[in-house]
């Protein structure tokens, strides 16, 4: 964390204010890894330094983290809306299909070793176009083996973000633009891509588990079914070593409370894609559970994935724009938590 967090002052022979990493990333609701990745990896970075080292944000700076956050959120991929809050020239957003949408996800890099490099952006686009193809053509080992290539050139953080929630998003909107008629697409899509997911989650040494502290626990609230960010969170931690409870869809709010009780988790990251399925009130009471002995007690990350929690309140709950920046957060929250799950 940056020193003087939260200090505000005018940068040397300016009479406007500065604000710091830490200070942004609340005005924002992102976490302050999150602004050093996107500073690392696309450019998009602060102005000044304070002894060289400390970010300190100026105006101008905010205004172009405020495009990169409304452009994330509406599904253009973090590599071109970097490009477009630096330019200001904003793309349409993208809209979102209707079974899944991206869970939070950008390129990987050298934080998180899921890939090498982010991908070309011509190159991606055309083999996403070429995966949307073959699926509205229902070619179900085209669809497999574009899915394989694209994970195994790019990694499987930067093939989620560049070429599989594009092109569900592009399946998606040919679903809502043509009467309901490609269901069978999307349908046939998504099992190939959960398939995909399943193929490349790897088992954490159990060594990991039990010299660390609790897994992460992933689950999407009472009544929602959409899985796939939540698969591809999981994936992805896995790759890194990171242990998992991966509960899936729709987790009734008793067993989920009495899963974290039991498991005693690092963090918990609850996905919810629609607003109607949100509850904030389970969030904060998963937020608020603790554990151990009196004077050490712990408490989970808690981390809100999917639009459904859009202009909702966190109440200092996480909200991830990117698969690398709940990794990122994930990564470090579980490396600094204490053991301790409850018996």
């Amino acid at each position: 964390m940056d020193a003087t967090d939260t200090a505000r002052t005018p940068e040397p022979g300016t009479t406007e204010p500065s604000l710091t990493t830490g200070a942004l990333a609340r005005r924002l609701g992102v976490s302050p890894t999150t602004l050093r990745s996107w500073d690392r990896r696309y450019g998009i970075g602060p102005a000044a330094r304070t002894d060289g080292r400390h970010r300190r944000w100026t105006p101008e700076d905010v205004t172009v983290l405020e495009a990169m956050c409304r452009l994330t959120a509406s599904g253009v991929p973090p590599a071109e809306a970097a490009r477009a809050a630096r330019e200001r020239s904003y793309p349409a957003p993208v809209r979102r299909p209707a079974r899944e949408t991206a869970a939070p996800a950008e390129p990987a890099g050298p934080a998180t070793g899921s890939a090498p490099a982010g991908p070309a952006h011509d190159e991606v686009r055309q083999e996403g176009r070429g995966l949307a193809r073959a699926a509205v053509r229902l070619d179900a080992p085209a669809v497999e083996k574009g899915l394989e290539a694209a994970l195994s050139r790019y990694g499987l953080v930067a093939a989620w973000q560049e070429v599989v929630v594009p092109t569900l998003h592009a399946v998606g909107r040919k679903w809502a633009s043509s009467g309901d008629r490609y269901v069978e697409v999307e349908h046939l899509l998504s099992w190939h891509v959960s398939t995909a997911l399943r193929r490349h989650t790897r088992q954490p040494p159990q060594t990991a588990e039990a010299a660390g502290a609790g897994p992460v626990l992933l689950a999407c609230v009472p009544g929602e079914q959409h899985t796939l960010p939540l698969e591809a969170l999981n994936a992805a931690l896995s790759q890194l070593g990171v242990p998992t409870r991966m509960f899936g869809a729709a987790v009734p709010a008793e067993a989920l409370l009495a899963a974290v009780r039991r498991i005693g988790p690092a963090a918990v990251v609850l996905w919810a894609q629609a607003r109607s399925t949100a509850s904030p009130p389970l969030a904060e009471h998963v937020a608020a559970m603790e554990w151990g002995v009196r004077g050490a007690r712990t408490q989970p990350l808690t981390m809100l994935g999917g639009p459904g929690w859009s202009g909702r309140p966190a109440h200092g709950m996480l909200r991830p724009t990117a698969l690398s920046d709940a990794l990122d957060t994930l990564t470090a929250g579980a490396a600094a938590a204490p053991p301790g799950a409850p018996s």
